[in-house]
């Protein structure tokens, strides 16, 4: 495996960007958003990781900036609007390496908004949503091909609100039996829902 740490050039000054290459039989190319910057949210939480691991072993080159002020990431937290458009950097950068293969964007709670608003912007083939926020940003039109993973017992976006949300917008969801929204003792059964959302 090529395990590669970058700080590429982003508006916000630069981006540390962890890239996760299988290097032989490459077959996509995955950009993951991790949560919510001012509370904890890194490139190293769990469910990023645990997304990022299952794209590697479908042999996608599996790509985690950190945020804003977050890790050795340049610039101050800017409510996902300033995290779009350093994605969107990163994601220029690193697939001008990658030209050939399909891109994928997922996202967990904070980082599922930012990649709501960064698949308004380009083509990508998957947008995955992993305990979006709802309730606290405002998700507009869905891409075509996303899919939202949402745990049953989230303690912080409540299903009910996820759940009409996807209807609205004609998204579909898949609920992890008993997980709460940082899928604690479930990423073995986020890890399948993952997989299972994504294209073949």
């Amino acid at each position: 495996m090529n395990r590669s740490k970058l700080r590429i050039p982003t508006p916000a000054g630069h981006t540390e960007t962890l890239v996760n290459d299988p290097q032989e039989d490459r077959r996509g190319l995955i950009f993951v958003g991790h949560p919510h910057p001012l509370h904890g949210g890194s490139m190293d939480n769990k469910v990023v990781q645990t997304v990022a691991q299952a794209a590697y072993a479908r042999g996608w080159v599996a790509v985690r900036p950190n945020f804003r002020g977050v890790g050795a990431s340049d610039g101050h937290y800017d409510g996902g609007i300033g995290e779009a458009a350093d994605m969107l950097a990163v994601i220029e950068f690193v697939a001008g390496h990658y030209p050939d293969l399909p891109l994928h964007l997922a996202g967990f709670s904070f980082g599922a908004y930012v990649q709501h608003r960064v698949a308004q912007s380009l083509a990508a083939q998957s947008l995955t949503l992993i305990g979006p926020a709802v309730t606290l940003y405002d998700f507009g039109p869905a891409p075509c091909a996303s899919h939202v993973i949402h745990g049953e017992l989230d303690d912080i976006v409540p299903l009910a609100a996820v759940r009409d949300c996807t209807a609205l917008r004609e998204i579909p969801l898949t609920v992890v039996p008993q997980a709460n929204h940082f899928f604690d003792r479930k990423l073995k059964e986020l890890r399948l829902a993952v997989e299972a959302a994504w294209p073949s």
